[in-house]
């Protein structure tokens, strides 16, 4: 009997073992590293994993393993923000990584523990379980885009953005479509070592998003010259009297050459000052100008008569309109708690971290003769939020400053993440960031130029103006939700279906 209790320990410590790993391996399979099969090799372990759990408790505790490997590598930029920047030193810093990991992991605890009650419930399996597992795992994600405001950050489709699946799929139902055609095919792989026909499965959604692809959402029409500017500043100066000096310096030599261009784009906050403290600059520097330049500004925004002000993280155009940021980043440009947190450590007390949001509905910027929909820095992760500026825009803009993450991951996420907005939206977009990664993307998502990181450069190319929209960008994500209904439904009806049929070929 003992003998038997530590094997059955030993056995339970493997399989957690096992379900780390394999959300370790998650993010393997994203930017900068881009093994997508990884994915479908990820996602299949934690459907085969939680298939063998004999508890919702067990459910729970490796989906959250999973989650505990996945954002813990997924993720660990975080801590270059805190610690380097943010001055919260290598201890706390490391805490502070650990809590907000062990946050995050909980959203992969509850899928585990509801594919559990649900499959037991319905009596799933086969592939009405991989349907209700696939299904359960993308409402996971799309609540990530809300709750709690939300981190949408290492969804699964991401992975495929140079596939056919996300060619096809995305433009029709946005990034979380893509996911749900991945994990469904991942747990049809799963299925198919004893139900060689599940691969059917698997390879009519591969079929169907490869035959899409074929369609043009949006039509292209005049073209646009544009130039990026990436001014490399130093982050841990940025925001002193010098780093505006500095800044102002940089940005008109690195654009001097460019001003012929029909749009000029400058960084998330470019000039680390009160936009009317600088407003003389930017006006000489318009006046040199062909074009229409779009830059990061910090807006301060009066309230009650002049009385109070309100800060925003901005973006303006010369051609004509002001953005205010929408999505804030949670202790960036906000602190939760304000009243307890606030002066605790450096962290607490970052230069943004006093922003307000925009309204959340706002006027498209113009430059250029174009429209632009804009997003900033963090909010380009918000597939809804983007669509609903790209519906009516003629293309994208996302100005970001990813030097808060070092040379870490983070940056080429980033980068992945804006790439699915393009597609999803069938629409060029201009991505200008301090020190990396600027780029030009496609309709189709590709990179059509990009600038090293860590170097100052000016990014030139070429656009088109994008009219009409996709299904995803006049729907967003109903068609989605409407198909993780139906596929709950199936998964739930066909076992009753199949064995009321067995039983009467029986009889």
């Amino acid at each position: 009997m003992g003998r038997s209790h530590a094997g059955g320990k030993q056995h339970r410590l493997a399989f957690a073992l096992l379900v780390l790993l394999a959300g370790g391996a998650l993010p393997l399979a994203l930017a900068p590293f881009e093994i997508w099969p990884l994915m479908l090799l990820a996602c299949g372990l934690c459907f085969w994993l939680l298939q063998r759990a004999v508890s919702g408790t067990e459910a729970f505790w490796r989906g959250w393993l999973f989650g505990v490997g996945k954002y813990g590598l997924g993720a660990s930029w975080v801590y270059v923000s805190i610690d380097v920047y943010g001055g919260a030193g290598a201890p706390l810093a490391a805490l502070l990584v650990a809590a907000f990991v062990a946050g995050l992991a909980l959203f992969h605890g509850v899928l585990g523990c509801v594919y559990y009650w649900a499959r037991r419930l319905g009596r799933c399996t086969g592939c009405a379980d991989a349907l209700l597992f696939a299904a359960a795992w993308t409402a996971m994600e799309w609540a990530l885009t809300w709750v709690l405001t939300g981190f949408p950050w290492l969804f699964a489709g991401y992975a495929f953005i140079d596939t056919p699946l996300a060619g096809g799929l995305a433009p029709s139902g946005g990034v979380l479509m893509v996911s749900f055609a991945a994990l469904l095919t991942a747990t049809t792989l799963v299925l198919a070592r004893t139900q060689l026909w599940a691969l059917s499965v698997g390879a009519s959604v591969w079929l169907a998003a490869w035959g899409l692809q074929a369609v043009d959402w949006t039509k292209l029409g005049e073209t646009r010259t544009v130039a990026l500017v990436q001014a490399n500043q130093a982050q841990g100066t940025k925001w002193s009297v010098d780093g505006v000096r500095r800044a102002k310096e940089l940005y008109r030599q690195l654009s001097a050459p460019v001003w012929d261009r029909d749009v000029i784009v400058w960084s998330e906050a470019a000039i680390p000052e009160l936009h009317h403290r600088v407003s003389a600059f930017i006006d000489s520097i318009t006046r040199e100008a062909h074009g229409d330049l779009v830059l990061g500004v910090v807006a301060a925004q009066a309230l009650r008569g002049g009385e109070e002000f309100v800060i925003h993280n901005a973006a303006i155009s010369s051609g004509g309109g002001i953005y205010r940021k929408r999505r804030l980043v949670p202790f960036g440009e906000y602190v939760p708690l304000e009243s307890v947190l606030r002066g605790a450590i450096a962290f607490f007390d970052l230069p943004m971290s006093h922003t307000a949001p925009g309204a959340r509905t706002q006027p498209l910027l113009s430059a250029g003769g174009l429209r632009l929909g804009m997003a900033i820095c963090y909010e380009i992760a918000y597939p809804r939020a983007v669509a609903a500026q790209a519906r009516h825009a003629d293309a994208l803009a996302t100005i970001s400053n990813d030097t808060w993450f070092g040379a870490s991951i983070g940056p080429h996420q980033h980068l992945q993440i804006a790439r699915m907005r393009a597609l999803e939206n069938g629409k060029y977009l201009l991505r200008a960031t301090n020190n990396g990664i600027t780029a030009i993307v496609d309709p189709r998502g590709a990179v059509a130029a990009r600038l090293p990181q860590f170097e100052a450069g000016v990014l030139t190319g070429t656009v088109q103006a994008a009219s009409g929209s996709t299904p995803f960008g006049r729907f967003g994500n109903l068609p989605l939700l409407l198909a993780l209904a139906v596929a709950v439904l199936v998964s739930f009806t066909m076992p009753r279906f199949v064995g009321a049929r067995g039983s009467s070929n029986h009889e």
